[in-house]
């Protein structure tokens, strides 16, 4: 009998402003209240128009993206401390 167990992870992602920059925080919770936060930053050029929407974008896809590099060195991290042989 196969047994299948559903998990979900949440990630909650908070956005400030602060003049030009916008800065992003994005918190992967786990099932065991584990947490790991990336984070990413925009900064508008003063040539550009002020579109609010594309620096919380930018903020919020570097931050994530900074999550999936810190989620990998976690597990990297799991697999040098607990892979090998099992000992009897």
């Amino acid at each position: 009998m196969i047994t299948v167990e559903a998990k979900q992870w949440t990630v909650e992602i908070y956005i400030t402003e602060e003049g030009d920059d916008t800065q992003a925080r994005a918190v992967l919770t786990t099932r065991d209240t584990s947490t790991v936060t990336g984070r990413g930053v925009a900064r508008r050029n003063p040539v550009d128009r002020p579109v609010p929407e594309i620096g919380d974008e930018l903020a919020a896809s570097r931050a994530l993206e900074d999550l999936a590099i810190r989620l990998h060195d976690v597990a990297a991290d799991d697999i040098v401390q607990l892979a090998g042989p099992v000992e009897a």
